[in-house]
């Protein structure tokens, strides 16, 4: 088994490319090609998309099971969510440097702010972070995560959003999608994200939007959306959202979690506020799972984009989006299986 928080090892060639890790043998992974436009296989008995372990009610398997999409309120503690945020800072100070992750920036903002939380706009993989990683490990997340993915869980993609000011070029808008677009492993039902607020979310600061029963359709094409100035690097909608599609703003409070399906279109708002809009996320996976071949799919010009983002920065060979994933996951509850 391998050690809760740690991995067994990624694909050797992306150890090459970090250069932050002792080589270590790669897990063994099962590989089962199959259509990526396929929805998540029917589970037997009454509930389809929630396990029976006793901890959600039947109202609150029922509301997921309808909506695809389960908020539970003050689920993260002030004081964890304050060691958060006080980690973003020091990584955006470059006070702490995180093996791996993606620091996204408004570059435009460094001239008038320098190296501050004014600038940064996320971190994404912050699996080699010990603090922020302490998210993906709480005992009460993992505990409701459990009720989705069952007891072997992988951590597999995490992410600390600050999205900044934004009333003119809504230049962080994310269009609406779904996650299992940027997926290459299934089944979608035993995937969940957990997305915990860090401080009040609401439209004014661009919480949250969903399409309540939406996890129970197909994976959509998706792609950059027509916005003229407005796109952001791998920020992709579905092609052929319907914008009269009705929606439901998720306003949260500090410390509130949602639960959410990986085939669930949502997106979120602008921040016309004056102030930032943090919040910590995770999707887990159950580790049973399996990666799939993402060619001749529609996440194939995914994998494509994200080949050549790779070998910009690394001057490497062409990865396959299993790999890259691989080399993400992270056990946190349970045994690695597969994932």
């Amino acid at each position: 088994m391998e050690q809760l928080g740690k991995r067994s090892g990624p694909a050797a060639r992306l150890d090459t490319i970090l250069r932050h890790l002792t080589p270590r043998t790669a897990p063994a992974l099962t590989f089962i090609p199959t259509s990526a436009q396929v929805s998540a296989v029917q589970q037997p008995g009454r509930f389809r998309f929630t396990l029976d372990n006793g901890i959600l009610t039947t109202e609150q398997r029922r509301f997921y099971e309808d909506n695809g999409y389960l908020l539970i309120r003050k689920l993260v503690s002030d004081e964890d969510i304050e060691r958060f945020r006080k980690e973003f800072i020091r990584i955006c100070k470059k006070e702490v440097r995180v093996p791996g992750a993606m620091i996204m920036k408004n570059e435009a903002l460094r001239s008038q702010y320098g190296q501050t939380e004014s600038v940064v706009n996320k971190v994404q993989d912050f699996q080699e972070d010990e603090e922020l990683f302490r998210y993906c490990t709480l005992p009460q997340i993992l505990k409701y995560v459990e009720c989705f993915t069952g007891p072997n869980i992988m951590a597999m993609h995490t992410m600390l959003i600050n999205k900044l000011p934004d009333s003119d070029k809504q230049t962080f808008l994310h269009p609406m999608h779904q996650d299992l677009h940027y997926f290459p492993f299934r089944p979608a039902d035993r995937i969940v994200c957990s997305w915990t607020a860090m401080q009040r979310a609401d439209e004014n600061n661009g919480c949250l939007v969903v399409l309540p029963g939406t996890h129970t359709l197909p994976l959509k094409p998706h792609g950059y959306p027509e916005w003229e100035g407005k796109t952001n690097k791998l920020f992709h909608g579905i092609l052929d959202y319907n914008e009269k599609s009705p929606k439901v703003h998720l306003v949260m409070e500090k410390g509130d979690t949602v639960f959410f399906h990986p085939l669930l279109i949502h997106g979120s708002g602008i921040n016309k506020t004056s102030g930032f809009r943090k919040s910590i996320s995770c999707h887990f996976a159950s580790s049973d799972g399996h990666y799939i071949d993402v060619k001749n799919t529609t996440q194939a010009e995914l994998e494509k984009e994200l080949q050549e983002m790779v070998h910009k920065r690394y001057d490497m060979p062409a990865l396959e989006l299993k790999d890259i994933w691989t080399f993400r996951a992270r056990v946190v509850q349970g045994e690695r299986i597969n994932l």
